[in-house]
């Protein structure tokens, strides 16, 4: 428990901006997101984004934790099978493809980290439920963050809705502390039990953003040495967001004016606090 970082006001504010230039990279690419497009075409734009509009540094280029090579992109692009960290390059995008963009900036020396799932022209059926059912997740597990309650509870609520829907979880990545760090404690699992695992205080922020598979769980890594799919070749999706812990409940640091909206059962926390007051 120790190690879980508590963040400053200071911090806070970074954290914000970050977020908030992490979300607008995924605001500007989107029109660029379309049949013909290549993965690399699409890291190429975000890079000069980030670079030149930004000013912004792109966290994953170069990235390499232990017993890695260094990642060689600005953004991962994880298409259809893929589960995460899908390098960008010659793939060309068609109709029916469904894409997540993951994008982390480093801001003042505070990183930001989201991602989306787009579709690539007309979407199949399975592809666009499981990407709903996979952003009701993320949702699900971040309407449970507030201080007193546990990492497990993200993990359950997540659990237990993506297996209700015939889904599963990927159990090998979760989400992760982050600040001036990439990543950092606690680990954020996607599955487990209630009431287990580290409990939340205000101050700590890190990301929900579960990996939800239309099949089996179990994954499988490509010879790039990054790359992760699905062993059974089914399709994959993920939503990230960077979550603060408050004193009442969570702040989405990751929003921007293109932030698709929460699900409609999803109450956010200022609207509980106004009832309150009332």
């Amino acid at each position: 428990m120790g190690n879980i970082s508590i963040k400053t006001a200071e911090d806070i504010q970074g954290m914000r901006i970050a977020g908030r230039l992490a979300s607008e990279v995924l605001d500007y690419i989107t029109p660029f997101v379309k049949p013909g497009v290549t993965t690399g075409e699409l890291d190429r734009l975000c890079h000069e984004y980030m670079v030149n509009v930004q000013g912004t540094i792109p966290a994953p280029l170069n990235y390499c934790p232990p017993g890695y090579t260094p990642y060689p992109k600005a953004i991962c692009t994880s298409v259809n099978d893929v589960i995460c960290h899908g390098i960008p390059g010659d793939k060309v995008l068609k109709n029916g493809d469904v894409v997540n963009l993951d994008i982390t900036v480093i801001k003042d020396g505070y990183h930001g980290d989201t991602s989306r799932m787009f579709f690539i022209g007309e979407p199949s059926i399975l592809a666009r439920r499981l990407t709903q059912i996979t952003y009701e997740c993320m949702w699900l597990g971040i309407s449970k963050i507030k201080p007193g309650a546990h990492l497990g509870d993200i993990g359950y609520v997540i659990q237990q809705h993506a297996e209700k829907a015939g889904y599963s979880v990927v159990r090998e990545f979760c989400g992760h502390g982050i600040g001036k760090v990439f990543h950092e404690e606690p680990q954020v699992l996607h599955y487990g039990r209630p009431g287990t695992l580290e409990k939340l205080e205000a101050g700590m922020i890190f990301t929900v953003e579960p990996m939800i598979n239309a099949g089996r769980r179990e994954i499988r890594e490509m010879g790039d040495g990054w790359t992760i799919k699905t062993k059974d070749r089914s399709l994959s999706a993920q939503w990230e967001h960077t979550v603060l812990v408050t004193e009442t409940g969570y702040e989405i640091l990751t929003q921007s004016a293109g932030t698709p909206a929460p699900p409609e059962f999803i109450v956010p926390p200022a609207a509980t606090q106004q009832v309150v007051n009332a």
